[in-house]
């Protein structure tokens, strides 16, 4: 557009006509619903009547340019945030949820017996659990799929993450609790739990390799004990 066009005699700007009375009304009334107003509505609450074809074309192009913009969704009309700008209207806020005592307790076998299967879970738990359950711990990404085991119909089975060891500031599965620690803090019945099957996945191969570990360093100590000063050497 030429600047000559724009500008007035005085050299300043010209702004488009003033609104007519309609117009304002057909404004207010939209701006203040609740909801978005057909037609019929809004010629309904003016106190005469006008062409409103006519005077919504007029605002929607007023507001075009706008931080918010007359629109028409399903012939019913509107104010909404300009497009543009709705990113300054998005709001991020950490909501804090306790997990459900099914999904705490999934979680907790799913730890323990890993890799394990919905069915397995199931089981372990002696009751069925929503879909959902597994869903909320896997958006969490404490959990996700690892693998199909390899039985008829190949279920999925499910693992800790290394998010959750994070988020639970554990560097390995084997810093969790034994069955024995467990039952000693009063939080389990120990005397009703298998320590063979307690812990037969990932859990219990760390434990396993800990005690290999604890095996060799007492013989080196043991050997070590044995051997005269100058035989060291």
């Amino acid at each position: 557009m030429n600047k000559k066009n724009i500008l007035a005699k005085d050299n300043v700007i010209s702004f488009p006509s003033k609104l007519t009375d309609a117009e304002r009304e057909i404004e207010a009334i939209i701006f203040a619903a609740a909801e978005p107003l057909d037609i019929d509505t809004i010629e309904s609450k003016l106190p005469k009547k006008t062409d409103i074809h006519q005077c919504l074309d007029k605002l929607q192009k007023e507001y075009s340019s706008r931080g918010i913009n007359l629109v028409c969704i399903s012939k019913k009309w509107s104010f909404r945030t300009s497009p543009n700008l709705s990113n300054l209207m998005s709001q991020e806020k950490t909501v804090e949820k306790k997990l459900s005592r099914a999904a705490v307790e999934t979680l907790a076998i799913i730890v323990y017996h890993q890799p394990v299967t919905r069915a397995e879970i199931e089981e372990i738990r002696g009751v069925a659990f929503g879909t959902n359950t597994l869903d909320i711990l896997m958006e969490l990404n404490w959990v996700k799929p690892g693998g199909r085991k390899d039985v008829p119909g190949k279920p999925i089975q499910y693992v800790t993450t290394d998010d959750f060891l994070s988020h639970f500031n554990l560097q390995k599965l084997s810093d969790l609790p034994t069955v024995d620690e467990l039952g000693a803090a009063g939080l389990i019945d120990s005397s009703s739990v298998d320590n063979a099957i307690f812990g037969t996945g990932k859990f219990f191969k760390e434990k396993q390799e800990e005690k290999k570990e604890d095996i060799y360093s007492n013989i080196d100590e043991m050997l070590s004990g044995t051997l005269d000063p100058e035989d060291k050497n």
